[in-house]
C-alpha cells in the first residue's frame, strides 16, 4: 500500500496519466470513486459528453495504448472550421492549410474513457482502486497517505490531484482559490442534420451567446450552446421539436432541420485559475488545476497537455528518486504556466468582448475576424496552436 504516485480521480485525465506512466519504472495507484467498465455503454446510444480531442493530444493516447482501443466508427475528424461573428464577419480554418490530415477528433467521453481503463487493466505497474471513497489525506516531509473510507490506508511520494473542478484534493491541500463565474451554462445536446456537415465544425459568436455544432459520425452534430442561465432554463424544458426548430435558427440553418438524440444537458461555465498547480508532494492536472470557457473546445486538451508534462517530469527525473520532491514538481508547474494562462485569456477576452452590446465593440470585434481571416500567416499560426 505505498506508492511512488497515487492518482485520486480516474476520469479521462487521470487515467491518461496512469496510462502514460506504465512505461517508467514508477510504482502507481489509481482511487476512482465510481466503478467504471472497460467496455463503453450497450447499444447504439450516444454520450452527451462530447470533445473535442487535438491530434497532439491523439498522439499522446496512442502512446499508452488507449487510442487503438476504441471504436473508430464512432469518431468523427474535424477537417475544417468555420466561425461567424454577429456583424457578417466570417473566419475560417481548414486542416489542408496547415498540412494536417485534421483539425481535430470529437468523440464520446465514454468511448475514451471505456479505452483507457481497458488499457489500465492490463497495467504491470498499476494498481487500481475502483470503487473507493476517500476520507481524507494527510501530508508528511518524506510522504502523504491517504485513508479511505473503508478503512485502508495509502501512502505515496506524490498525490497526484485529477478529481475534476470540484476537487477534493485541491480542498484538501488548502488551496482554496474561488472560481469566477461566467454567469452562463452550457447546454449541450446531439441532433442527426438533414444536411451533410462535411467534417466541419461550426460556430457563432452571438450578443446573448455562443453556439457550436460539432460534427459527428452518421451525419450527426454536437450542440454547445453559452447562454444565460435563464436562457439554459428555457432551452432543456422546452419541446425537443422546439428545440430543434431554435438551434436551427440560431445556426441559421446551415445544417438544415435538426432532429434530437440526446435530450439536452446544461452545467455552469467559470473560470478558475490558479497562481500555481504544484506544490511539494502534490500535482493537479485536468479541471482540479484550471477551467476555462468552453468557445474554444481545448478544456479536456489542456488537461491531457498536463498529463503529458507531468508524465515527462517524472519520468526524465534522472538522478531523483523522490517523485514529489519541491524542485521537480516546480518544473511541471512551470512549464504548464504559460499554456493554461494564455488559453484562459484568450477564452475570456472572446467571450466578453462578444457579450457586449457596445455598438462600438461590435463593429471592431467583427472587423478583427474578417482581418485575421486574410492573413495567412496569422490563421496558421492560430490552427497550429490548436492542433498540440
Amino acid at each position: 500500500m505505498t506508492f511512488d504516485v497515487l492518482i485520486i480521480g480516474g476520469g479521462l485525465v487521470g487515467a491518461s496519466l496512469a496510462a502514460a506512466l506504465k512505461s517508467g519504472d514508477l510504482s502507481v495507484a489509481l482511487v476512482e470513486n465510481h466503478a467504471i467498465s472497460n467496455q463503453p455503454a450497450p447499444g447504439n446510444g450516444w454520450d452527451s459528453r462530447i470533445y473535442a480531442i487535438s491530434p497532439g493530444c491523439a498522439a499522446f493516447l496512442a502512446q499508452s495504448g488507449a487510442w487503438q482501443h476504441m471504436d473508430m466508427n464512432r469518431v468523427q475528424q474535424i477537417e475544417q472550421m468555420r466561425v461567424f461573428g454577429d456583424g457578417g464577419a466570417e473566419l475560417d480554418f481548414s486542416a489542408y492549410q496547415v498540412g494536417a490530415p485534421e483539425l481535430a477528433f470529437i468523440l464520446e467521453s465514454r468511448l475514451l474513457l471505456a479505452a483507457l481503463w481497458q488499457q489500465l487493466q492490463q497495467q504491470d505497474n498499476l494498481t487500481l482502486f475502483s470503487p473507493a471513497k476517500c476520507a481524507s489525506l494527510a501530508w508528511h516531509d518524506d510522504a502523504a497517505s491517504l485513508h479511505l473510507e473503508d478503512g485502508r490506508e495509502i501512502c505515496a511520494k506524490l498525490i497526484v490531484g485529477a478529481d475534476g473542478r470540484d476537487s477534493w484534493v485541491r480542498q484538501q491541500a488548502g488551496i482554496t482559490e474561488p472560481p469566477s463565474p461566467y454567469h452562463q451554462h452550457g447546454v449541450v445536446a446531439n441532433f442527426v442534420a438533414e444536411k451533410p456537415h462535411r467534417s466541419t465544425a461550426w460556430q457563432w459568436f452571438q450578443p446573448d451567446g455562443i453556439l457550436a455544432l460539432l460534427p459527428m459520425p452518421q451525419q450527426m452534430v454536437s450542440m454547445v450552446w453559452s447562454v444565460s442561465p435563464e436562457r439554459s432554463a428555457e432551452l432543456t424544458s422546452m419541446p425537443h421539436d422546439e428545440l430543434c426548430a431554435q438551434v436551427a435558427a440560431a445556426s441559421h440553418h446551415m445544417l438544415g432541420e435538426l432532429q434530437v438524440v440526446t435530450p439536452p444537458a446544461a452545467f455552469p461555465l467559470r473560470l478558475l485559475n490558479l497562481p500555481h498547480i504544484a506544490k511539494p508532494r502534490l500535482a493537479l492536472i485536468g479541471d482540479a488545476a484550471h477551467n476555462v470557457h468552453p468557445l474554444s473546445g481545448q478544456g479536456v486538451n489542456l488537461g491531457f497537455r498536463d498529463a503529458r508534462q507531468l508524465t515527462q517530469v517524472l519520468l526524465q527525473r534522472g538522478a531523483q528518486q523522490d517523485c514529489g520532491n519541491e524542485h521537480l514538481l516546480r518544473r511541471y508547474d512551470r512549464a504548464r504556466r504559460e499554456d493554461i494562462l494564455s488559453m484562459q485569456l484568450t477564452t475570456d477576452a472572446l467571450k466578453n468582448l462578444f457579450n457586449n452590446r457596445n455598438p462600438l465593440l461590435r463593429t471592431m470585434r467583427n472587423l478583427g475576424l474578417n482581418v485575421t481571416n486574410h492573413v495567412a500567416p496569422l490563421k496558421k499560426m492560430l490552427a497550429r496552436h490548436a492542433l498540440n
